[in-house]
């Protein structure tokens, strides 16, 4: 990261998430190349944003000062820091008085995970949804007592081990509900730091080279000392292993199988005509099964548009069926055009991720920051 010898104000991604989980306004100059910000960029209800890339400000700012406003606050985003730095510093020099730069940049922003309260759970305990708001990933911790599970781990797991640090709670089990290839996960890792037990679903795990347990329907995972059952609810379409949980009997964690504006793709390992069938069973049979009045956390969210109260993303399992459309496409051709054809770009890196996820590759945590870079797009629309 580079140093700001200069008066410009740095914001931190954790300062930026509040400012836009409290729907404060803020104008975002955004001075990557135009195909990189088109791909990925920062969103929020009370965002206003415009795009100049940083190789048209080399010679002053002059020519943009009538675009940038003065009843806002302003902030300056790159890749990394640098040239949000330089392009900050000129907007000041010209008599921009609100003016501040993204620490750390797009990649910053990438990593920061925001920890937002769900519920509480019947015994007393509670359930945390950490929003990874530059990335869209969705991850849980559940506490019962003084012990924890962690549910789809990213690869920050720093964060969780401090969380349950500060909660006095053991991490006593990490699962991810099946082999990820959009983000690198950190279960298998946390699950090694804390002696934690790692759950993985058996059917997603042909090539996997390392210990786990089996996740499976007849699995029974608790959580503290008034047993909070975890149960396993096998899901696939996304994955031919994609399992859910139902926690408490009160939440319904979808993994990538269902989001809340979306579905889940059944491409990402090349299979999309063989598992598109078990999708379509898994979101029209098997979860019509369940209670309505489940609350669905699932593990990616596509847009802002998703964020609730505090930054929770939610939903109750029969509003999705009345107003999800992926749970509307009566007509199975239909259904399998949709999920199969004109889908977004894969995931940046997605193959090699799921070898990582493998156990198979060990990329350097720079490599890994490199191949996690950009938007989640497991959603078979995100945009």
């Amino acid at each position: 990261m580079t140093t700001n010898p200069s008066q410009v104000r740095g914001m931190t991604a954790a300062a930026l998430t509040k400012k836009i989980l409290g729907n404060q306004p803020l104008f975002i100059l955004d001075v990557r190349n135009e195909a990189d910000f088109n791909d990925w960029k920062i969103e929020g209800k009370q965002i206003q944003t415009v795009n100049i890339p940083y190789f048209e400000l080399l010679d002053g700012v002059e020519n943009i000062l009538d675009q940038i406003p003065d009843d806002r606050e302003v902030l300056v985003v790159c890749a990394k820091e640098g040239s949000s730095i330089f392009v900050a510093e000129q907007l000041t020099e010209q008599g921009k008085v609100n003016v501040s730069f993204l620490n750390g940049g797009m990649k910053a922003w990438s990593e920061h995970l925001e920890p937002v309260k769900v519920g509480e759970l019947k015994d007393g305990g509670t359930i945390y949804q950490f929003v990874r708001i530059g990335k869209g990933c969705l991850s849980y911790m559940v506490i019962s007592g003084d012990e924890a599970a962690i549910i789809d781990a990213v690869r920050m797991t720093e964060v969780y081990e401090s969380f349950a640090h500060d909660r006095r709670v053991l991490i006593k089990h990490t699962i991810d509900t099946h082999l990820h290839a959009d983000h690198i996960s950190g279960g298998r890792k946390l699950a090694e730091s804390t002696g934690a037990s790692y759950w993985l679903p058996p059917k997603d795990a042909d090539e996997v080279v390392f210990f786990y347990h089996k996740l499976g329907q007849s699995s029974t995972i608790t959580v503290g000392k008034s047993t909070i059952s975890i149960q396993p609810v096998y899901s696939p379409g996304h994955t031919i292993g994609s399992t859910s949980l139902i926690v408490d009997d009160q939440y319904l964690l979808t993994g990538d199988s269902l989001f809340v504006q979306s579905i889940g793709r059944p491409d990402l390992a090349g299979k999309a005509e063989d598992w598109v069938g078990d999708l379509r069973n898994t979101l029209y049979n098997r979860y019509k099964l369940l209670s309505e009045d489940l609350t669905v956390l699932p593990a990616h969210f596509g847009q802002a548009t998703e964020l609730g109260d505090g930054g929770k993303v939610s939903a109750r399992l029969g509003d999705l069926y009345r107003m999800n459309p992926g749970l509307n496409i009566q007509d199975e051709a239909k259904f399998r055009a949709a999920v199969t054809e004109s889908l977004p770009p894969q995931p940046n890196a997605y193959e090699a991720i799921r070898q990582t996820n493998m156990g198979k590759t060990f990329p350097s945590d720079e490599e890994q920051r490199e191949m996690e870079l950009g938007p989640n797009r497991c959603a078979i629309h995100d945009k």
